[in-house]
């Protein structure tokens, strides 16, 4: 899947979370800041792979497989935001942009390895 696509999928999982299960073309367009005809386009995408049901003038809802989808892409997100301030210590919104721009394109092996350093100091913090 693509960066372009894994953001709708991030933002419709995000405004659903906000709104009862359900996220509005509208909104979809303000929150990453382009066109309704770009949202209905990848939205077309998305549901074509399963991640996410919508109807023309309706709402959009995720899937099953996109819930879980979602998860997946906002958990990378949380743990690179988190790497970012607690192990680098850049500032908030540095490590916003930083970790919106690294969920996408890190390994997995990359992703355990910062997993583990972050995981130290939440230990330390919790004892």
């Amino acid at each position: 899947m693509t960066r372009s696509l894994e953001d709708y999928l991030k933002t419709v999982s995000i405004l659903a979370g906000e709104n009862g299960g359900q996220a509005r073309m509208t909104d979809i367009a303000a929150r990453l800041n382009v066109t309704k005809p770009s949202v209905f386009t990848a939205l077309k995408v998305l549901e074509e792979r399963g991640l996410v049901e919508h109807r023309r003038y309706k709402t959009v809802t995720l899937t099953p497989r996109g819930r879980e989808e979602a998860a997946a892409i906002l958990g990378r997100y949380a743990l690179l935001n988190a790497f970012f301030r607690m192990v680098v210590g850049v500032s908030a919104a540095n490590a916003e942009k930083d970790a919106c721009l690294l969920e996408h394109l890190l390994s997995r092996e990359s992703l355990r390895k910062i997993k583990n350093l972050v995981e130290g100091p939440v230990k330390k913090l919790a004892e």
